[in-house]
């Protein structure tokens, strides 16, 4: 209830008009299946007081740019392009709007560029926006970036807690410090804006994106979105837009929350439920100032909100008033009806103002967005509106005036690139976001001169501890040394513990020759981002056991356990719980492991340095089919409520918990094979000279051996087809762990097939590399689809083949991020 209150008063702050009808919180509810339910009426939603007004001369200056633009510029200022997908000097013919980096590009394709390298290209691109000979006004190109968790595309940046460790903190304060602190290393690489803050409050913590929630409720999502955009964009009246400061956009609009744990899913609510709830942060966010927002991927009621013309239009600038402009997501634009991802005026006349676009094509985009422009398929008033809105946005952050990227105050600054100030703020930030689950026998903190032992895959692993997003796309194996200014979890503990007299071992497995007082194990989610993070149900690692292997067999050595659990989102870990004497949600925290270390491990005083801080911004399930779990709901039952959170000061003990599932519940959903067990409607069918047994690898029979005796396959056959086109999109790879036991005496290919077709790649070569060994290859399904397969239509996620003798060990298949670095689709 005081929440509540809270969250009322701050919408009252922000300038929020009173509506009657419909409370600040409301639960889900049902919504009949008609097309109507589509469509907002803008006026039983609030009214906004935008605390920026607009300037007279800045509007002056806008209607004399646009009337000196051809149309040709006008359209151009409608996209924005991949940057691998177009080169700088094509800016010199083609004026467009903006440029951005996707999760996976990076200048000179390379994912560790350093810093130098992303401010040159800026540099290359916003000359040739520059360029002109014709009497035209030039318009600097703008970069866009997800600099979600920290300007976490570039080495040595400071990478704070995701939102969900964030939203832990209850510390809007520091939040905005926090935007602060991104927006000055973002500048200092020349980028000007960033995508973020994500304010969607998810309901379903299936979805692969629950860690860039700050909340499942709407008040802290509130009291966050506008605390963070006064911290990426400067406050209004004092420094908005000052040096140091970027464009922020709050994303994504509208109910990317709701869509039932499916990533670009359907939400399926009430009208009131979508204002009341997934709006919340939009309520505060925009009044701040936001210059620009992003529509979801996903649907409302059946609708794509790319096209959804009654809220893009009606509701965010009809009736709050936004006058900044729209940014369509990753070729969101080409799920509409009717569209493609080159052609799509319906998004334009639905309020998008600006495509995002990635691919070769973009040329086709721009062609038939101008012969549309032309012949009025997109009105020439839309149009003017969407170039104003660009310009306007353009203008008040400085971009029309600020020179190139280089020249700029900010810029080149590179020590702000995980500077003292920032790691120390991030310090705190994961100090605050520790939420303490148990601590049986106060085996926290740990005591001075004790005998440590830290284990765990996560504990030295800064990629595990900062999740997705982190310098690569998926976050997945980058290595240690490509975060220059982080610190592990290991090397926080290590030193803490030396410091109050104790030791420090690190084993990773767990194993040990001289017994610990204590042992604290560091495990959790692997990284993922977006899509690549749907999972089926909320339990932990259902195909591997060994962190739980781990954790009981310390236990059982009378070793007391303390568990720091990495995660994207609470899971289901009773039986983790359990075999623990001390459990910390630790969530993702980014590059500053010390900060963990902070709290678990007391002075030489005997005393905590730092006490737990953190509450539960999202319910912690009981079982592992609870993933729609919100105080809101009927039958509420979790865990661990909203809010819940030991301290040193006030403890509290947990019961043994029930250790039992329902039947059923399936391992990730995009787990080919993985641990001896076929993924969920997956067959294998063996033709010609093969034969194939189970072999052990981690657990007995856990394995295939594939034994050719000369020309044979092994296709793994789906009964239902996979619709892989999202994964393919977003460069994920089929990633194989193999071990060749003898090496092919003849060529062999990894394939995928559907729709009557097939389509193979060569890995002779990878697997001469290696004999006994057991090693993992990635292919990036675009190699499938460069070659013609339908990615749709995927009824054989692997197809092995030989033409000769050969003998191969798998023990695992499944679609995931690729580890940074190139790969030939046609290795020689």
């Amino acid at each position: 209830m005081i929440r509540g209150k809270l969250f009322r008063a701050a919408l009252l702050l922000a300038g929020v008009a009173p509506f009657a009808g419909a409370p600040a919180i409301a639960g889900q509810e049902a919504v009949p299946n008609k097309a109507q339910q589509a469509v907002a009426h803008p006026d039983q939603w609030p009214l906004l007081k935008m605390e920026r007004t607009r300037d007279p001369r800045v509007e002056a200056r806008i209607e004399k740019l646009l009337s000196r633009m051809s149309i040709e510029d006008k359209v151009g200022q409608l996209i924005q392009v991949d940057i691998a997908s177009i080169q700088p000097k094509d800016l010199e013919t083609y004026k467009l709007g903006s440029i951005l980096n996707g999760g996976n590009s990076a200048p000179n394709n390379d994912e560790f560029a350093p810093p130098q390298e992303w401010l040159k290209l800026f540099d290359r691109f916003y000359d040739a926006s520059m360029k002109r000979s014709d009497g035209r006004p030039a318009i600097p190109v703008i970069w866009g970036t997800d600099a979600v968790h920290g300007d976490n595309n570039i080495v040595g940046a400071t990478l704070f807690p995701h939102n969900i460790g964030l939203g832990a903190m209850r510390d809007p304060a520091l939040i905005e410090r926090i935007g602060a602190a991104t927006a000055a290393e973002t500048a200092a690489t020349g980028i000007d804006w960033s995508f973020a803050p994500t304010v969607a409050v998810v309901q379903d913590d299936r979805w692969g994106r629950t860690y860039e929630s700050y909340s499942e409720e709407p008040e802290i999502v509130a009291e966050y979105a506008g605390a963070m955009v006064r911290g990426i964009q400067g406050q209004i009246g004092v420094d908005f837009m000052a040096p140091g400061h970027v464009i922020s956009t709050v994303k994504h609009f509208l109910g990317d929350g709701g869509t039932g744990g499916h990533d670009q899913g359907d939400t399926r609510v009430s009208e009131k439920v979508l204002r009341d709830v997934h709006a919340a942060g939009y309520m505060t966010g925009l009044p701040a100032g936001a210059l620009t927002v992003m529509p979801s991927f996903s649907s409302w009621n059946g609708t794509k909100m790319t096209g959804n013309k009654s809220l893009l239009t009606g509701v965010l600038k009809d009736r709050w008033g936004f006058d900044g402009f729209t940014i369509g997501d990753w070729n969101a634009h080409g799920q509409l009806p009717g569209c493609t991802n080159e052609d799509c005026p319906a998004a334009i006349n639905a309020g998008l103002d600006m495509f995002m676009y990635s691919g070769p094509k973009w040329k086709e985009l721009y062609a038939n967005t101008l012969r549309e422009a032309k012949d009025g398929t997109i009105p020439m008033a839309r149009l003017n509106d969407a170039v104003r809105r660009i310009l306007r946005v353009k203008a008040i952050s400085g971009a029309l005036d600020a020179g190139r990227p280089s020249s700029r105050p900010i810029a080149g600054k590179f020590g702000l690139l995980g500077a003292p100030t920032h790691r120390a703020l991030a310090r705190q930030a994961v100090r605050e976001s520790l939420v303490l689950l148990k601590n049986q026998g106060s085996v926290l903190p740990i005591r001075p001169g004790a005998h440590v032992l830290v284990a765990g895959k996560g504990a030295d692993n800064i990629s595990m501890q900062s999740g997705g997003w982190s310098i690569t796309w998926q976050g997945t194996d980058v290595p240690n040394d490509k975060f220059p200014n982080g610190e592990s979890i290991w090397s926080g503990l290590k030193y803490a513990i030396t410091e109050s007299g104790g030791t420090a071992t690190l084993s990773t497995d767990g194993s040990y020759t001289d017994k610990p007082d204590v042992a604290i194990v560091v495990f959790g989610e692997t990284p993922y981002a977006e899509f690549a993070g749907d999972r089926p149900t909320l339990e932990f690692s259902p195909d591997d056991q060994s962190s739980l292997d781990m954790l009981r067999r310390l236990k059982k050595a009378g070793i007391p356990v303390v568990s720091v659990f990495l995660s994207g989102r609470p899971l289901w870990v009773n039986r983790e719980i359990n075999a623990s004497d001390a459990f910390v949600a630790a969530w993702l925290p980014g590059t500053e492991g010390g900060g963990i270390a902070d709290v678990l491990v007391a002075g030489n005083d005997g005393k905590p340095r730092f006490d737990f801080h953190g509450k539960l911004s999202f319910s912690w399930p009981k079982r592992a089919d609870q993933y729609v779990l919100n105080r809101r709901d009927a039958g509420y039952d979790p865990l661990f409520p909203f809010g819940y959170g030991l301290t040193y000061a006030k403890g509290g003990t947990v019961p043994q918990l029930d250790e039992s599932k329902p039947e059923g519940l399936g391992g990730n959903q995009n787990d080919v094979f993985v641990r001896g067990r076929l993924g969920a409607g997956i067959i294998l069918a063996p033709q010609g000279a093969l034969t194939t047994s189970k072999v052990d690898r981690r657990a007995q029979e856990d394995s295939y051996r594939l034994s050719f005796a000369g020309a044979g396959q092994l296709a793994l056959n789906k009964v239902q087809a996979l619709d892989l086109s999202r994964e393919t999109n977003g460069d994920l790879g089929l990633i194989v762990e193999y071990r060749v036991v003898k090496a092919p005496q003849g060529a062999v290919t990894l394939g995928m097939g559907g729709g009557g077709k097939s389509a193979t790649v060569a890995i002779t070569d990878a697997l001469k590399q290696g004999t006994g060994e057991w090693r993992q290859m990635a292919v990036p399904l675009r190699c499938f689809a460069q070659k013609g397969l339908d990615m749709s239509q995927i009824a054989q996620p692997a197809i092995f083949a030989a033409d000769g003798p050969a003998v191969i060990d798998i023990s695992g298949i499944r679609i995931a991020s690729p580890a940074p670095g190139p790969f030939s689709c046609d290795p020689k």
